[in-house]
């Protein structure tokens, strides 16, 4: 059994690394996925109203509020699969609380790309409403959430200033082989 978490600032590359796990046929569980259904249930857009709900969550029922929502999705998948990826952290404490609950098992995995980068990336993705929330602003909510804490707790961390294809590469080695992985350039511990 294996629990991957992943961490990194908006637009890093969360979802890319996600991404490569599906296509190996790791389930995935996304934590955001949790914040944009929340919208939902409260009529909600979630391109505008993400942050705002995430932080809500928070208020409402404690800093672990979508770790907790999470664990029964990833129990769920391990009943049928050796390995799960839990996309998004926020906080060193949802990165302790998925320590507490799988061990040794989990491996936090952080993702980093420089500020331009990311902003880039942002400004393709559909789901997020750059008019709404610039990245400055992003990223001052997620450290606020405690992401800073969570990035220097990670077991792992993956450069992806470069290629797609050097990224994928990067993340199909920490998928394939957890202990080999930081044998690949651009896959270091701290």
């Amino acid at each position: 059994m294996r629990v991957i978490g992943t961490v990194g600032m908006p637009g890093s590359g969360k979802g890319e690394f996600a991404e490569v796990a599906r296509d190996r046929g790791i389930p995935v569980v996304t934590m955001g996925d949790v914040v944009r259904q929340a919208c939902r249930d409260r009529g909600l857009d979630p391109a505008e109203n993400h942050g705002e709900v995430a932080r809500a969550l928070r208020e409402e029922d404690g800093p672990l509020a979508i770790a907790e929502r999470s664990l029964p999705m990833i129990r769920e998948h391990l009943e049928d699969h050796d390995t799960v990826v839990v996309d998004g952290l926020r906080s060193g404490d949802e990165a302790e609380r998925f320590e507490a609950a799988f061990g040794d098992s989990f491996l936090l995995v952080a993702i980093a790309a420089p500020a331009e980068v990311r902003a880039e990336r942002l400004d393709l993705r559909a789901r997020d409403d750059p008019e709404s929330e610039g990245i400055d602003e992003r990223d001052e909510r997620e450290l606020g959430f405690g992401m800073g804490e969570a990035i220097d707790r990670a077991d792992l961390t993956i450069d992806n200033a470069g290629s797609l294809e050097a990224f994928r590469d990067r993340a199909a080695a920490v998928l394939d082989d957890e202990t080999g992985a930081t044998e690949v350039e651009g896959v270091e511990r701290p």
